[in-house]
């Protein structure tokens, strides 16, 4: 049994071809240990495929189990949010084709937070400038934003499934 408090978050499935879609519901589904019907909607940024939002709340570390479920589809694009909660800072996932999955976390306003180990690191690892700009913008998920942007924009003005207290 989990001690970890409750959050909320949320996962935007930016775009699936349709055929994937009942597999995606599923994923969340047994995820969130409840059945998630989500309300698909044509993807304007990439024709012929599809996107939904869910809005979820549900113990802290969530976000890392959706996905670790949606990651098993390589040609679904998603992002996941979840909130900090008291002792657990906020995260964000995102999964872009040919990148792969990224994870950060976040704080209380949303921003990428990158700890000061991570900084050290990065600093002993490159003395370029260019380099370490290049590493900088993979702790921030700048790939990330950049192929998933056009298809959050797609987003804007779809419906969004709310899921209360799951799990």
């Amino acid at each position: 049994m989990s001690t970890r408090g409750s959050t909320r978050g949320v996962v935007y499935v930016h775009s699936s071809p349709s055929a994937v879609c009942p597999h995606v519901e599923w994923a969340i589904s047994g995820t969130l240990g409840a059945r998630v019907e989500l309300k698909w909607t044509a993807q304007p940024a990439s024709p012929g495929q599809l996107r939904a939002e869910c809005s979820w709340s549900a113990p802290a570390g969530t976000a890392g189990k959706l996905a670790s479920a949606l990651k098993a589809w390589p040609m679904v694009r998603f992002e996941i949010t979840e909130e900090p909660s008291a002792g657990v800072d906020g995260e964000r996932f995102c999964f872009a084709p040919g990148l792969g999955l990224w994870h950060g976390r976040t704080s209380a306003n949303g921003d990428i937070v990158v700890g000061e180990d991570q900084l050290r690191a990065l600093v002993s690892m490159t003395r370029g400038g260019e380099t370490l700009a290049h590493k900088l913008d993979e702790l921030l998920a700048a790939a990330w934003d950049e192929a998933l942007e056009p298809y959050r924009h797609a987003g804007d003005g779809a419906p969004v499934t709310w899921l209360h207290q799951v799990g």
